[in-house]
């Protein structure tokens, strides 16, 4: 009785599993050839994908993800102008990791977030009315943005205004602020440092 000796090559980087059996080349199964050949093909298109991702370049426009990141913000500006701010915080990533940094430090979770807008802003007289100006949308990658803008709120009493800004990331159900960053000026100012 013959022995045959098996030999399983794999290669990681391709995904790549082939079957030889030594001593009787082409005894390899046809399915082995059919399964590599589409193993590299599949990991050239991650290769390219993952090269476009480095170098910027993605078949979903940065003018695309812009246009999508100004309608969250102007979504926040709506909920907040009807006074809503549960869909305000539609926005924000929904996770305990999204962070919000104030003057009085830094808060965690998307829950504390929501909880410390509304105790702020108890009622819409509090609210007033809501603006962002001056927004710059820095794309960092397919996944990632950046944007800086400042806000004014117009109430009866006064105007309070500000700079923020935001890391955005792009999840499954689209464009969502992971950390926010805003800043009140003070109030003798109350307007744009130049």
């Amino acid at each position: 009785m013959q022995r045959r000796i098996i030999v399983v090559g794999v290669a990681m980087a391709f995904g790549v599993v082939s079957l030889s059996v030594a001593g009787e080349p082409g005894r390899a199964s046809a399915n082995s050839a059919k399964y590599a050949s589409r193993s590299v093909r599949r990991n050239a298109t991650v290769q390219k994908s993952a090269a476009r991702e480095q170098s910027g370049h993605n078949p979903v426009s940065n003018a695309s993800s812009e246009s999508q990141i100004r309608q969250v913000l102007a979504e926040q500006v709506g909920a907040w102008n009807r006074g809503d701010i549960d869909s305000f915080m539609e926005g924000y990533w929904k996770s305990p990791r999204t962070l919000f940094i104030g003057a009085n430090g830094v808060m965690r979770g998307w829950q504390a977030v929501l909880d410390r807008y509304h105790r702020s802003y108890p009622n819409r007289e509090a609210m007033g009315r809501l603006t962002f100006s001056n927004l710059e949308i820095q794309q960092e990658c397919p996944r990632a943005a950046l944007v800086i803008g400042e806000y004014q709120l117009q109430r009866e009493k006064d105007h309070p205004s500000g700079v923020f800004t935001l890391s955005f990331r792009r999840f499954p159900e689209g464009w969502r602020i992971a950390v926010d960053h805003t800043t009140a000026f003070a109030a003798e100012t109350g307007a744009r440092h130049k």
